[in-house]
């Protein structure tokens, strides 16, 4: 019951990714990897939030309704915190999985 959608910010950070092998981990472990884009930042499209979802998101804006719908929730992370929830499938703090 939990998505991970990665989306790198820019072109350079996708082929940095791709070349570090780390595209291929995050896809066999079952994430969704975008080119760059701004997809559901700005609520456009690949992955918006429906009523109800929540979304752990290391992006930096927040405001209701900016990735979906108005009654989803949206809690900004660093991407050590982003990495450690998607692990768990819940919000949690990254030194939980470094242990």
């Amino acid at each position: 019951r939990v998505r991970c959608i990665i989306i790198p910010a820019t072109q350079e950070i996708y082929k940095r990714a791709m070349d570090n092998g780390l595209l291929d981990i995050f896809i066999n472990a079952g994430a969704a990897v975008s080119t760059p884009t701004c997809g559901p930042c700005l609520g456009g499209y690949m992955g918006i939030l429906a009523a109800g979802e929540r979304c752990v998101s290391t992006t930096n804006r927040n405001f209701r309704g900016r990735m979906g719908h108005v009654d989803s929730e949206v809690y900004l992370a660093s991407p050590l915190t982003a990495a450690a929830s998607a692990i768990t499938g819940h919000i949690t703090d990254p030194r939980e999985v470094m242990k």
